[in-house]
């Protein structure tokens, strides 16, 4: 699978896996399909704008170690875009890593945490993004049941939630 001149793959982990999530910020999108990127594996440790934990691509190393996600292709202009709505030099870089989509290996763009806190957790909208997108990308069990078990807190923006979760509302 090659890229042709105008666009790009990308490969999400985290909330934009989300159909509705990614398609809000950033339309018309192109699903290429499920992916993995071994030897990393989700982490919300990532420091959040809102003060909230997001999702990061964690380098363990570890061969045994997957990160499941969706890849994507996207125009240039878009990749761009998702640049200033991520963040890129403000708390996450963007990357070029390989991944596999079964047997077949794509280089990809990601976005890894570059200011990261343990402590941290993530708000419960935004969990709920990260595992809309997994269920919607049916990826493995093991992979959803990672995400059920991470713990969120409420964000104390009830507007901010609303606003959020209201993307789910005419499915």
């Amino acid at each position: 699978m090659h890229n042709n001149a105008d666009k790009c793959f990308y490969f999400a982990y985290g909330s934009n896996m989300s159909f509705q999530r990614i398609g809000a910020r950033i339309s018309p999108i192109q699903r290429v399909g499920v992916a993995q990127l071994l030897g990393f594996a989700l982490k919300f440790h990532k420091v959040g704008r809102d003060g909230s934990a997001k999702g990061n691509a964690w380098c363990t190393g570890e061969e045994a170690d997957s990160l499941w996600g969706v890849l994507y292709q996207l125009e240039h202009s878009q990749l761009e875009e998702l640049d200033k709505i991520e963040g890129k030099g403000q708390g996450y870089d963007r990357r070029t890593v390989a991944v596999y989509q079964g047997p077949e290996r794509v280089e990809t763009q990601i976005y890894v945490a570059t200011h990261i806190d343990d402590s941290l957790r993530p708000f419960d909208w935004y969990l709920h993004h990260v595992l809309s997108g997994a269920r919607q990308n049916n990826l493995p069990v093991e992979h959803q049941n990672l995400i059920v078990q991470t713990t969120s807190i409420e964000d104390p923006d009830r507007d901010r939630y609303h606003r959020e979760v209201s993307i789910y509302d005419n499915l």
